[in-house]
């Protein structure tokens, strides 16, 4: 009997990502790196497609992968319009919206794409996508700002969240679908989600200025000041978004986006690096508790994961505020990869039915 291999792709700013999978089990995986001057020479990010493509393909030649056995082929999830959690096939509808960057521009928009020229390349496999950045489950009332023109959107870590959470599921031996845990995925952003029997019913927005501050990231900025700053004359629309999404954080206040170093310099004495990394800590504290509330205090676990959860000193600041609400759990780190292998094994089983993109 021919062995079924998946081919998971997550295509990121600066690298590309994908590794080969029977069923969960990881039988292969790269890291493709991409310095600046090859990136600089395409216009957009859509531009790199062919170039990620070839190199994924070369890669696989190298390993003497037996191409045939490849049935499935998943990317990591751009930024279309808002979903449904799920996994869905690749169709001409998402492909015009990842390659028009219409609803915003992001390297995962190169991952549906990908996914669907080497499916068609090979012949014989069917591309996918699955719990994209832009997943949408809220309850309607979250969606409310409090101001009809301002409305609350989603763009967060859904698919390490759910993979995560379906994980913790396992490990507890309950259904996913009847637990409701708060998820907090620590990374360069920071999203924090209610899942409600298995539905992330609230979240905030991890890249476009809402929750706590990360390593990069600004969250929630204080209004009055951010309109007074928008209307100074002192910095320029692209500046302040900046500010918001690339230069806030850590960056702003200690000059550098690494989170391990900040650790690092905190445990050596450095009384700064101690204050902001305790300050991010207290305000990823709040918002748990705020999610808490949405679950009407009845949480039966706080998972934490993503690359900064191997902070240990972080997660104890962190704990005593929040092991009131439910027992702590600790999922240090991602695998992107293995998660959309996740899906597509999850599928392939019966479990998950794939969703059509309109």
């Amino acid at each position: 009997m021919k062995e079924t291999l998946i081919l998971s792709i997550n295509p990121g700013s600066t690298s590309t990502k994908f590794a080969l999978f029977n069923n969960t089990t990881c039988i292969l995986e790269k890291t493709i790196r991409h310095s600046i001057d090859e990136i600089s020479v395409y216009p957009t990010i859509i531009d790199q497609f062919d170039f990620r493509k070839t190199l994924i393909i070369e890669e696989l030649k190298n390993e003497n992968v037996k191409f045939e056995s490849i049935k499935y082929v998943i990317g990591r999830g751009g930024i279309t319009h808002p979903l449904e959690s799920g996994i869905y096939e690749v169709n001409e509808a998402m492909l015009a919206h990842l390659r028009s960057g219409e609803y915003g521009q992001h390297a995962s928009n190169l991952g549906g794409v990908i996914a669907n020229d080497i499916a068609k390349w090979l012949g014989d496999a069917k591309a996918y996508i699955a719990d994209p950045v832009v997943t949408d489950e809220l309850d309607d009332i979250a969606r409310i700002s409090g101001h009809p023109a301002f409305v609350r959107k989603t763009i967060f870590h859904a698919l390490n969240q759910k993979a995560i959470a379906r994980e913790h599921a396992k490990a507890v031996n309950r259904p996913y679908e009847e637990l409701r845990l708060i998820v907090a995925h620590l990374g360069g952003g920071i999203s924090v989600g209610a899942h409600k029997n298995g539905r992330i019913v609230d979240v905030n927005n991890a890249l476009d200025g809402e929750g706590p501050f990360s390593p990069e990231r600004s969250g929630t900025l204080p209004a009055g000041q951010l309109i007074d700053i928008c209307f100074s004359g002192k910095y320029t629309k692209e500046k302040i978004k900046k500010m918001v999404n690339g230069e806030g954080g850590f960056v702003a206040y200690l000059g550098t986006n690494d989170g391990k170093s900040v650790k690092e310099r905190a445990a050596a004495g450095d009384q700064e690096c101690q204050f902001y990394q305790n300050a991010m800590g207290y305000q990823i504290a709040k918002i748990i508790g705020e999610m808490a509330t949405v679950l009407d205090g009845r949480v039966d676990g706080v998972l934490f994961t993503g690359g900064v959860a191997y902070n240990a000193a972080l997660l104890e600041y962190i704990r005593p505020k929040v092991d009131f609400i439910a027992p702590v759990y600790i999922y240090a780190g991602e695998d992107e990869l293995k998660a959309l292998a996740m899906n597509v094994s999850l599928m392939i089983q019966g479990k998950l039915t794939p969703k059509i993109y309109k």
